[in-house]
């Protein structure tokens, strides 16, 4: 399990540093991700990708619930007026409720893709200041490690604290 530590720092010159510290200490690069204002050089930067400056995965997980409850009530509105046999009942509120949730989850990423990250709203005026925002992934043993490590090389970092919700995938 991977807990993401939230960092802020003033300019590139430092983020490059955090960057090289780091990889130091083993954290891998694709676990490292900066958020910066719109037209900011991330050379030598890890930059975060769609799936953590928008909302996509919060609108999947809406997206997927709110649709199988939809697909399922639908399906059983369909069973209960036009079929008569209680296996194909079973079947068309299963299959809608499934059929309402792929659905469901594809038009809310979408939408949420076109959404800022809800988690990291807090961090828009600091990040249109110039500052960089950065994501940290490290395996929950290592996060009082790196933490340490940052406070003591890089007392110009602000700490945000931590994320407790860091999806497997991105």
């Amino acid at each position: 399990m991977r807990r993401r530590v939230l960092y802020l720092m003033p300019d590139l010159s430092s983020s490059r540093k955090i960057m090289d510290d780091l990889l130091l200490a083993r954290v891998e690069a694709r676990h490292i991700h900066f958020l910066a204002k719109r037209g900011t050089p991330m050379d030598g930067l890890h930059e975060a990708s769609i799936l953590h400056k928008s909302d996509i995965v919060h609108g999947l997980q809406l997206g997927l619930g709110i649709g199988a409850v939809l697909g399922c009530a639908l399906g059983a509105l369909v069973a209960a007026v036009f079929l008569k046999d209680d296996t194909v009942r079973i079947i068309a509120v299963l299959g809608a409720a499934v059929l309402g949730a792929l659905f469901g989850g594809w038009v809310s990423s979408m939408v949420g893709s076109a959404v800022p990250n809800s988690r990291l709203k807090h961090f828009n005026d600091a990040i249109e200041q110039g500052k960089l925002l950065v994501l940290v992934d490290v395996p929950e043993h290592r996060v009082e490690e790196v933490r340490a490590l940052l406070q003591r090389n890089h007392p110009e970092a602000e700490c945000c604290g931590l994320d407790p919700h860091v999806p497997a995938f991105p």
